[in-house]
């Protein structure tokens, strides 16, 4: 299954201030420490060295996956016209067939982990929970069975907070 390309406003500038830390910042720091335990002699068992070329690796990595990432991503800045349904942004509380009350945030694949009641727009749950409304009935299949939730509030909190 493809990820899709939505973002929140506050979730693209968290991304961008990731980006933009590794590049200017932890970068240019991990490199003179690089050539600071490079100038220490035998690369090969410069423990120091071995770690600093490995934490640069991993900078790199998360540096090109970051500029690929933001280049695609579709910022959503404004509530959808139908406020009474949920839609990408929503903040959606359930009450499940115990009267147990959750409340979930739908938003893009590269934000869901920010916070704990968060959830991509690509999980089954926010796939079953788009377009509905309150008192509607979601049906979800789960390893240990089905569940029942019902739609209780929709809310679009601004796409700047968190």
């Amino acid at each position: 299954m493809q990820r899709s390309n939505l973002i929140t406003a506050a979730g693209a500038v968290r991304l961008r201030n990731e980006l933009a830390y590794l590049w200017k910042t932890l970068r240019p720091e991990v490199t003179r420490a690089i050539n600071a335990a490079a100038a220490e002699g035998d690369r090969s068992e410069n423990a120091e060295y071995i770690y600093r070329k490995k934490q640069l690796r991993e900078i790199d990595r998360r540096v090109r996956y970051l500029q690929k990432r933001t280049a695609d991503l579709r910022v959503i800045e404004h509530s959808p016209q139908e406020k009474d349904k949920v839609f990408f942004g929503a903040q959606v509380s359930l009450e499940d067939e115990n009267g147990q009350e959750i409340t979930y945030r739908l938003v893009g694949s590269d934000e869901f982990d920010h916070k704990p009641h968060y959830i991509s727009i690509d999980s089954p749950m926010a796939r079953a929970l788009l377009k509905k409304q309150i008192d509607d009935e979601v049906k979800l299949r789960l390893p240990d069975g089905d569940k029942r939730f019902w739609i209780t509030n929709i809310d679009y909190p601004s796409p700047h907070e968190d």
